[in-house]
């Protein structure tokens, strides 16, 4: 996929092979919920209030927990379930239970009963606040002993309910096709037999009008967890089209569903600024990280820190909102590696981001490694022989060029992967576009990651070879990765050796491409070897992400800052011009005699 913006010119590809062992365990996927039984004691307790969610419209509450056992162990937990009854006797097809009285769903998060009551133990009483988001169904929390390896269920909760559970919910806007067209997707519980969906948008303060949104279904194909204790009933989920924007308008939206009686549900108001015109020399900046993941406002799930910073970044982010134009999530969007229940934990999390600016997603080996579990759908773009790659080319809000591959298939030269990626890179047009950027998951450059080390390598096998061709012929400028969860950068370069030995501020032609890691969105860290190559001019272990900034034309900065407080620990800048660009470098021009 590729996406034109105004001064930045981006080449995104969608890598994914095996699996980094640094990337955790899902927490979920502790529990043996399969061998769970029943052994309801009449003598433990757990009640949660408020009982009803939603009354004032809020898509996301706290309640309060209460339990009590008469044989309290450490091993004690608190599990959040839903739909309310998670018995064998509602389990969908894919999933029967033939030996009662098994369970037939994974909680959607878990705490120990101690977690919060240090005491537990010797008073057999405890309380928790818990963060619950609508999520299409009603809610019951369940008491259980015996760990999470051997859980029998002691106590269950009363219900716990939004006030609309079908509400349209979590919308995330992504670019178009065109450069003045935006898409906006949202999950409800409504079929479109029930309710008609719409968008009602325009110009803020205008009149507005509304367009009808395609909907789809997720079908339950992929593989355990994902169709067995992972399940969940997804809902329905529905895309809007807002075509021909006015350049750089301020425009509000809201999600609609009509009922067959005629009545109206709808979501909040929301806003965007539309894209400028292709070649604007404006102000334009991109957020770029990747493994980032989804974490519990409440502490849930966090046992073996599977993915600590992701709040922090989606704070940070939240809170610099007005100073961002686009973000580029690189591949491992929420590590639900099998639990669809995460999707929807991870699109309510981003919701304040995703509805406000363009939020694009490139699929990572956790998406790929539960084919078919994938819930975020950031756009809506119908594709040629989608089984390889998304085979676009299109123009968007910064006039980043955006080429999205998946390396699951071969991008070596002579592929046909490879040869649309080219395509790609060959039809961008320098003078509007001047600063080019390659965009992957995993790392198809340079890094010096311990996992990679142990493979004897500083990157994906056969990653870099014939890609950095590829760049260094189109005089890419920086390329970033994730999959790594760690930030490095280097100095521009070629088949090893630096090509520039400035570190800060560049002017003229970098005679290479500067590779960068930014994959410390907020899963578990990487270290990285102890070998430091010379190429390596930053790497640091921490949470954070990149940011890019085009002045206009001639000038660019590059900045990495940590999720912990948003501050700036390492930045470079470039300053050329178009002549710049033409200029030859090693590999960068074609062959020439004084004959031809």
């Amino acid at each position: 996929m590729k996406v034109f913006l105004n001064l930045l010119v981006v080449l995104w590809a969608v890598v994914s092979l095996e699996e980094v062992k640094s990337h955790g365990v899902q927490p979920l996927s502790l529990i043996a919920i399969e061998q769970a039984v029943i052994a309801l004691d009449n003598n433990a307790y757990i009640k949660a209030s408020p009982s009803l969610l939603g009354v004032n419209g809020e898509n996301k509450e706290w309640i309060t927990v209460e339990y009590s056992s008469s044989s309290p162990s450490i091993d004690d937990w608190i599990g959040v379930f839903s739909p309310a009854n998670f018995s064998s006797s509602t389990c969908p097809p894919e999933n029967p239970r033939v030996d009662p009285p098994y369970l037939c769903t994974a909680p959607i998060k878990y705490q120990f009963a101690n977690f919060s009551n240090p005491k537990y133990r010797d008073t057999g009483k405890g309380s928790l606040k818990l963060q619950l988001i609508n999520q299409r169904s009603d809610y019951s929390i369940a008491l259980f002993s015996g760990g999470v390896s051997n859980p029998k269920l002691v106590a269950v909760s009363n219900t716990v309910a939004f006030v609309n559970p079908n509400a349209p919910l979590y919308p995330r806007l992504a670019q178009g096709k065109a450069w003045n067209e935006m898409t906006v997707t949202w999950t409800s519980g409504y079929d479109i037999d029930e309710a008609e969906p719409f968008v009602e948008w325009g110009r803020k303060g205008e009149e507005q009008i509304r367009s009808l949104a395609v909907t789809s279904l997720l079908i339950a194909t992929a593989c355990a967890p994902a169709r067995t204790v992972g399940w969940r009933d997804p809902g329905f989920i529905h895309t809007g089209f807002l075509k021909e924007l006015w350049p750089n308008s301020v425009y509000t939206y809201k999600l609609g569903h009509k009922l067959l009686n005629g009545t109206y549900i709808w979501s909040g108001i929301y806003q965007f600024k539309a894209s400028p015109y292709p070649g604007q020399n404006s102000l334009q900046r991109v957020i770029i990280f990747g493994d980032m993941g989804k974490d519990e406002a409440d502490g849930s799930n966090e046992y073996n820190n599977f993915q600590r910073g992701s709040l922090n970044t989606t704070k940070k982010l939240i809170d610099d909102l007005k100073n961002y134009d686009i973000v580029f999530h690189i591949g491992d969007i929420c590590y639900a590696n099998g639990y669809l229940s995460q999707w929807d934990q991870f699109t309510s999390q981003v919701e304040p981001i995703a509805s406000r600016v363009p939020y694009m997603i490139a699929s990572g080996n956790h998406e790929r490694d539960w084919p078919g579990t994938v819930r975020f759908t950031a756009t809506w773009i119908q594709v040629e022989n989608a089984e390889y790659w998304l085979k676009l080319c299109f123009m968007f809000l910064l006039k980043i060029e955006l080429s999205s591959a998946d390396t699951e298939h071969d991008w070596r030269e002579g592929s046909e992967q490879y040869k649309f990626i080219e395509h790609c890179l060959a039809s961008v047009d320098r003078q509007k576009q001047p600063w080019l950027i390659f965009l992957a998951h995993r790392v198809l450059g340079y890094s010096s990651a311990a996992f990679y080390a142990t493979q004897g390598s500083f990157g994906e096998p056969m990653g870099r070879d014939d890609l950095q061709k590829l760049c260094q012929k189109y005089k890419v400028d920086i390329a970033v990765y994730g999959h790594a969860h760690s930030y490095e950068r280097t100095c521009p370069i070629y088949q090893n050796i630096c090509t520039n030995n400035e570190k800060r501020y560049y002017r003229g032609s970098l005679n290479g491409t500067i590779h960068v890691v930014a994959g410390g969105g907020g899963a578990s860290l990487t270290d990285f070897s102890t070998l430091k190559p010379n190429w390596s001019i930053f790497r640091d272990v921490d949470y954070g992400f990149v940011k890019l900034t085009a002045f206009d034309h001639s000038n660019l900065l590059f900045e990495y800052k940590k999720s912990s407080d948003g501050k700036v620990y390492d930045s470079f800048r470039i300053s050329r011009d178009y002549r710049d660009i033409l200029a030859c470098a090693v590999d960068s021009c074609s062959s020439m005699t004084l004959a031809s």
